[in-house]
């Protein structure tokens, strides 16, 4: 078991400032770095055809990696580019088969980039967008998505951890009612993956994506799609290449029978190769400590924020998660961004265009987001906390 001190000593920019930015992207192990720059070393010296030929063996590991980090099997892992195409492709895949009253049904805080793909298929196909209530303390109500559902809804799609707030959705009983009634599930786990215990088996989604560069502190540029083997027959990716399908025939071509269907055959191997080793990196750790140690940051986080004058912490949930996000009634977000900055703390901002549904609900303006992770210190935690505590 690593030791927090060792893991911020594999972190070196932690002596150097407070990170609290995870949730945009997080600060990459240094081991990790030094993989993908001997990686990127060896295509320079033997082009990259041969490096990837050289080191085969690793680059198919990372469909194991991130299969075992998510409890599920290599030939249901896709590895692309970011977490929005691979829930492009999950969603474009079964989207286009939609019809006229089709429903899609989702959550009050969806983000934005998915909201926008359920408003273009519904001008395209004549889908439905339904939106679930909300509990008192603003998870989605399950209850509600059970009386919504009839032979016309065609898909669940759900941001387990909006972009701010502090939510956690319940996405295993969203699956429990999914899967009742026989209805794909797309997850979006984005700010999940690498901050709390995810199992897809336990959840029930059928399809799942996620970003490396997020609290899983991989690189940028990389990511996965989930795809439940018995969801890939009815998944035709939106766009295919000769590696995703093979042209058996001039006039006949034949998807790929697993995941990688929905990946195309150029890559960033290095990233690819960092993307597997950020999974290999947590699970040393424990996804379970991982997920207590971000819950007790975020609790003391918010906790010291709420005996600010003048802050108002905007999260909502009976179990939230390790973004923070909160307001100043005078000073604008982006002001105290810049404060932090000069202190050598690092947070972000959340526009509200971000998750417009919920913004407007709670007329929220733009929000202060800080994301601890487990490689923060309660040092760091509360020196946010004492900067706040003194703004004008």
């Amino acid at each position: 078991m690593y030791a927090w001190e060792f893991i911020r000593a594999d972190t070196p920019a932690t002596s150097r400032r407070a990170y609290l930015h995870n949730a945009g992207a997080a600060l990459t192990p240094a081991p990790i770095v030094t993989a993908m720059q001997e990686y990127l070393a060896l295509e320079a010296e033997i082009g990259g055809y041969a490096a990837a030929a050289r080191e085969a063996e690793r680059l198919d590991g990372v469909y194991h990696s991130i299969a075992r980090l998510i409890n599920a099997a290599p030939d249901e892992i896709a590895l692309v580019e970011n977490a929005t195409v691979a829930w492009q492709m999950a969603f474009y895949g079964l989207a286009q088969t939609f019809k006229p009253g089709d429903r899609i049904l989702t959550a009050e805080a969806e983000y934005g980039a998915n909201y926008v793909a359920f408003l273009q298929i519904a001008r395209r196909h004549g889908a439905r967008i339904e939106i679930v209530p909300s509990t008192p303390s603003g998870e989605l109500d399950v209850a509600a998505l059970e009386s919504m559902i009839d032979e016309r809804v065609r898909l669940i799609a759900i941001t387990w951890v909006p972009t701010n707030g502090g939510l956690t959705n319940p996405a295993a009983e969203i699956g429990g009612i999914a899967r009742r009634h026989a209805i794909p599930y797309l997850l979006d786990a984005c700010q999940a993956v690498g901050q709390m215990v995810v199992d897809v088996d336990a959840i029930g989604c059928d399809m799942l994506s996620a970003t490396g560069r997020k609290f899983l502190r991989g690189p940028r540029g990389s990511g996965f799609l989930y795809v439940r083997r018995a969801m890939l027959e009815r998944l035709e990716p939106p766009m295919i290449d000769h590696f995703s399908a093979e042209w058996v025939a001039r006039d006949r071509y034949e998807l790929r029978a697993d995941a990688r269907r929905f990946e195309n055959w150029e890559n960033n191997y290095a990233a690819r190769l960092g993307l597997g080793l950020a999974a290999d990196y947590a699970m040393a750790i424990g996804m379970e400590r991982i997920e207590a140690r971000c819950r007790e940051l975020s609790g003391r986080l918010r906790a010291g924020l709420a005996r600010a004058r003048g802050i108002t912490v905007r999260d909502l949930g009976a179990n939230p998660s390790a973004i923070v996000s909160f307001s100043h009634e005078r000073i604008a977000a982006a002001e105290i961004v810049a404060k932090a900055a000069a202190a050598n703390i690092t947070i972000g901002a959340s526009d509200p265009a971000s998750t417009r549904i919920d913004a407007e609900r709670r007329n929220l303006p733009v929000l202060v987001r800080a994301s601890p992770h487990y490689y923060n210190s309660e040092e760091e935690i509360d020196r946010l906390i004492d900067l706040c505590s003194t703004l004008p």
